[in-house]
Formats: structure tokens, sequence, C-alpha cells
């Protein structure tokens, strides 16, 4: 590649950056803005005040909403990145009857539109006695994610199967087989599955918006949907206050890519590669 399509590439990538960038740059700019500003499309402020970030924790209860959806993220993560790896080293390491035919069955459950089960799915939970909740928020990744376990089969495909016929040999179980040698090989596609299921949980708003009642279970989505409501739509107009609280629920997941970023990028380039 010359040097100048070299620049060209760099410059084509930094345009489409700062694109990216921008509107997360204007929120963060119009919650430094007092109420008047906030809608002057100005990235500068004229006037700089941090009094948002103050008085947000005061009209909401975003200290609990964050520990809310902490919670609901954590247990959606860890049991949506587990059942699945289960599932998937299943599918790639065994062969039993009807074994392609049930993982076709499985991708193609990624076919049916979430509005289908949406109804179905309300009332076992209902029956169950968990509406109103975190339970539903996080309880149906007991049973793996059909996007997880393609992404993780396809990963656990790449790996010799003389490794865990010598696992076998020196007398590991099937359990021990998975858990000490399958599962540290495959840490970049458990962290890819990982950082996925926690940013969609983090951002989740339709199933707060279904099964949660009370404000005090709510999560930052639904916090932030009845910040709307209240402040933006219900007459009060304090928009500054909404992307303020905007900010506070985005930056922890702007620091998750940070950190997962290597991972994420090895976990990606390495999977489905055989």
């Amino acid at each position: 590649m010359s040097a100048v399509r070299r620049w060209l590439v760099l410059l084509g990538l930094c345009a489409f950056s700062l694109v990216f960038l921008y509107p997360f740059a204007w929120l963060v700019s119009a919650s430094l803005k007092p109420r008047s500003d906030v809608f002057d499309n100005k990235l500068i402020p004229e006037v700089v005040t941090f009094d948002n970030y103050v008085e947000v924790w005061q009209e909401a209860p975003m200290a609990l909403w964050l520990a809310n959806t902490l919670i609901v993220t954590v247990l959606a993560t860890v049991t949506a990145t587990f059942s699945s790896a289960l599932v998937a080293w299943a599918f790639a390491r065994y062969r039993f009857p009807g074994r392609d035919i049930l993982f076709g069955l499985v991708l193609a459950s990624m076919m049916i539109p979430q509005a289908v089960t949406m109804i179905p799915t309300y009332l076992i939970w209902d029956q169950l006695g968990f509406v109103g909740t975190l339970v539903p928020l996080w309880g149906g990744n007991l049973f793996g994610s059909a996007f997880y376990i393609f992404l993780l089969r396809q990963f656990f495909l790449t790996l010799p199967r003389e490794l865990f016929d010598a696992a076998r040999v020196d007398g590991a179980s099937h359990w021990q087989s998975f858990w000490r040698v399958a599962v540290p090989l495959t840490r970049p596609a458990l962290v890819v599955t990982a950082v996925f299921e926690f940013q969609a949980a983090w951002t989740d708003l339709m199933r707060p918006l279904i099964y949660l009642r009370d404000s005090s279970t709510f999560t930052i989505p639904r916090g932030l949907k009845a910040m709307l409501d209240q402040f933006g739509f219900g007459g009060e107009w304090h928009w500054e206050l909404i992307v303020t609280a905007s900010v506070i629920s985005t930056v922890p997941m702007i620091v998750l890519f940070l950190v997962a970023q290597r991972q994420i990028v090895e976990g990606i380039a390495t999977t489905g590669t055989k």
C-alpha cells in the first residue's frame, strides 16, 4: 500500500470516528450546560456548570437504579455465558443422534421475532410470581442464547481433539475437560460473549418496561424513561438532568469496551476460522 493510499485510509477512518463520536461529545457538552443552553448545539459550552451532576442524584434515585442495573447485568452475563458455553461445548465435542438437526433448530430460533414470544413469556413469569421483580430480566439466560451458542461452538471447533483425548487418558472427566482445558483456551470468545451480553442487559429497556412496576426496582434504562416522562415531556422540561443521567449511564459501557477491547478483537478475529 502506497503512502498516499495509507494516508487516505487513515483520514477516512478518522472522519468516520468523528461522526460516531459526535453524539456522545454533544451529550457530554449538554450535560455541562445550564437548562437554557442545552440545545444551542455548541460542543464547547459558553457557561460550564457541574450542578447538573449534583442535582440529578437529588431528583432521582440514580444510585438505586445503578445498583439494580448492575445486579441484573452481572447475573445476565454470568448465566448467559456459562449456559451457552455448556450447550456449545456439547454440540462441538460430542456426537449423538440428531445433533445437527437439533443445532439447526437452535439456530432457527434466532429467526423468531421477540414480539411473538413476548406475551407467552410474560404469562410464564406471571404464573411463577416473578412479575414486578428483577428475575425476568435475567432468568431466561439460564437456558442460553442461540447466537452465543453458535459463536462459542465455532470457537470450540477450532480446538484440537487430541488435547481432550490426552486429558481423558490422564483421567480427566467430561466436566474437567470442559472446565480445565476448553474454557481457558476459549477465553477470548467467552469475553466477547460476556461483553455482548453485558451491553445488551445494561441497555435493555423493553423487559423493564414490561415487568417492572415500582421505581425501587427500576434499572437505568427504565429510570431514564421515567425521567423523560417527568422532566422531558411531562411539562417540567429539565432536559439538562436527562442528558446528565444519560452520560452517567453510558460511561460504564465505554469503560468496559476500553478494558476488554483487546479480548474482543482477538475473539472476533479467531472465531469461525475453522
